[in-house]
């Protein structure tokens, strides 16, 4: 039983380290705004 309790004390432990890495994402990660234009060929545009 105490491996048991062991091991998921460590997949308790890893989850909220990835959860604590999104949440860092998400407070100190500012995404930048920028415009996309993409020229495509008018031949590809009718293609079946």
């Amino acid at each position: 039983m105490p491996t048991l309790i062991r091991f998921f004390i460590v997949i308790l432990f890893i989850a909220a380290l990835i959860y604590g890495a999104m949440f860092a994402l998400v407070v100190f990660v500012e995404p930048s705004e920028k415009t996309v234009s993409d020229r495509i060929p008018a031949r590809e545009l009718f293609q079946n």
